[in-house]
């Protein structure tokens, strides 16, 4: 059976469309869901912010073995005593995920920038490929339009980050990639950027006509931009753990684009 998917389900986190978007997933990939929650969840939930009011521990494990059970897949509930960083890290190192899924909040008053905040944590604390699924929105599934977002300069993935070749598999999807410049950041060329996503064998070798380079003063704008005109159905980003000085890309801009991506924000974080 394939690697199962990790849900960090949370008060806020665990959206009913993060979950049906990841056991879509897993009904097209044939594997399991685990459901893992933090008790002690000061990123998602901190105490002093006002919303949150703690659930008792036996009425929270009720309610996600019910959500469990009426998944569409075999999905198992992993619950920690440990705050949300070091839970994921020891779900990792327990289930060997395919990637992990985050939930962005489904109404306007909800923590968004929590969210995002705590999916950036989670990039640079436990480097794993994080999908983050927004509010609902008319989509394909499983997705079959892929757009990947780069700066252009060579990365090198951390491990276990096979999962594009994976959702390609799925409905035969395609790959094409975006690189934004600007006044700053002069065009680079096919060659030079599609050299990048070869050497991390992220898919079968693309040929020129599926990359694009598109002016725009904000890199965030030109992908969403990109990504809306392609009619992608999913958004990857490759995100660096430490910012190159020059580079397009940085915490920011993949903040941005998690927090107003309208599709699924697949982020594969890089050594580099």
């Amino acid at each position: 059976m394939a690697s199962p998917l990790v849900v960090l389900t949370d008060f806020y986190a665990v959206t009913a469309r993060a979950l049906s978007y990841a056991a879509g997933l897993a009904v097209s990939m044939k594997t399991e869901l685990v459901l893992l929650h933090a008790r002690h969840d000061v990123l998602l939930a901190p105490i002093d912010y006002g919303p949150y009011s703690p659930v008792s521990d036996n009425a929270t494990d009720r309610a996600l073995q019910t959500l469990a059970a009426a998944q569409p897949v075999p999905t198992e509930v992993d619950v920690s005593d440990q705050e949300l960083t070091e839970a994921v890290r020891a779900a990792v190192r327990r289930h060997h995920p395919l990637l992990l899924v985050l939930g962005r909040p489904e109404t306007a008053d909800a923590p968004v920038e929590i969210v995002t905040g705590t999916a950036m944590d989670l990039l640079t604390a436990v480097p794993y490929p994080l999908l983050v699924v927004p509010p609902p929105a008319g989509e394909t599934f499983p997705p079959r339009r892929l757009l990947l977002a780069v700066d252009g300069e060579p990365f090198v993935l951390f491990r276990h980050q096979n999962v594009v070749r994976q959702l390609l598999r799925l409905a035969e999807g395609t790959l094409n990639v975006v690189r934004v410049t600007d006044d700053s950041h002069a065009r680079l060329g096919a060659e030079a950027i599609l050299r990048t996503v070869a050497d991390n064998d992220l898919t079968e070798v693309l040929p020129p006509s599926q990359l694009y380079e598109v002016y725009d003063r904000s890199v965030v704008s030109g992908i969403l931009a990109e990504a809306a005109r392609q009619e992608a159905d999913l958004l990857v980003v490759v995100a660096r753990h430490h910012s190159l000085i020059g580079s397009l890309f940085h915490r920011s801009v993949t903040a941005q684009l998690l927090e107003h991506s309208p599709v699924p924000v697949l982020v594969l974080p890089a050594e580099d």
